[in-house]
């Protein structure tokens, strides 16, 4: 069952035209998650007593259309598989007339905070969940982004406080703020896949490598020997 909760498009959450972010979508969704896994009793303070937490390996996000200033709007997300240390998610937002206007797919590993090596899921965190749901009808595409050879470098950018979440590294979601500064004005994806491959920190710096096709933007958010932290894909 489809774990769901409702809210508003907020004036902080949108763009110049008017629009929900691209990183509030992923905000909303992230959010959606972390609410089912707290009411599922699995959440923050739990994970933290077994010295797991979940990490997220990448997101495949196809946005049919962003919602306006005001406008009510409806989460919701559900797991569909777990296999070894893996665990498998959907998600989708409605309007308020009931159509999807985004779905996404994620992949997550469960990793021992300690040691840094992968955790098996436990049969405790998947009965914790309601039954699971089939997976949402979507293209296949691969968690694995291709880096184009040729890419330009961008000034690099410190990482700050502001950028970290609870596990003291740089929130997901944050890359994406990142690499948003580099989409032509008009460029308006309909696709969006990030690859996450390292954990950025505080003070860390972080160099942008931008590669532009005409329907495809790929950004490599790299250390300052241009090995990738995460890299995110949009195309339209």
């Amino acid at each position: 069952m489809a774990y769901k909760f409702e809210s508003r498009v907020r004036y902080s959450e949108m763009d110049m035209e008017q629009k929900l972010t691209r990183m509030a979508l992923v905000d909303y969704f992230q959010d959606c998650s972390t609410f089912q896994s707290e009411e599922c009793n699995n959440g923050l303070v739990y994970l933290r007593s077994k010295g797991m937490a979940w990490m997220i390996l990448s997101w495949q996000i196809e946005i049919l259309r962003r919602p306006s200033l005001g406008e009510k709007i409806t989460i919701a997300t559900w797991p569909y598989g777990f296999k070894a240390f893996y665990g498998y998610r959907n998600y989708a937002m409605y309007d308020a007339a009931g159509e999807m206007i985004a779905k996404a797919n994620s992949v997550w590993a469960l990793i021992d905070v300690e040691t840094g090596h992968p955790a098996r899921v436990t049969p405790e965190i998947i009965n914790s969940y309601p039954p699971m749901e089939e997976k949402l009808s979507m293209e296949e595409c691969s968690r694995k982004i291709q880096v184009p050879k040729e890419q330009e470098r961008k000034d690099a950018l410190q990482v700050c406080r502001y950028h970290l979440d609870v596990n003291r590294h740089v929130n997901n979601g944050q890359y994406i703020r990142m690499a948003e500064e580099y989409l032509p004005s008009r460029f308006e994806p309909k696709r969006l896949r990030v690859e996450y491959r390292r954990q950025a920190k505080l003070h860390d710096m972080i160099v942008p490598m931008v590669h532009e096709e005409q329907d495809k933007i790929v950004v490599s958010l790299c250390d300052e020997q241009e090995n990738p932290y995460s890299i995110i894909e949009y195309s339209r």
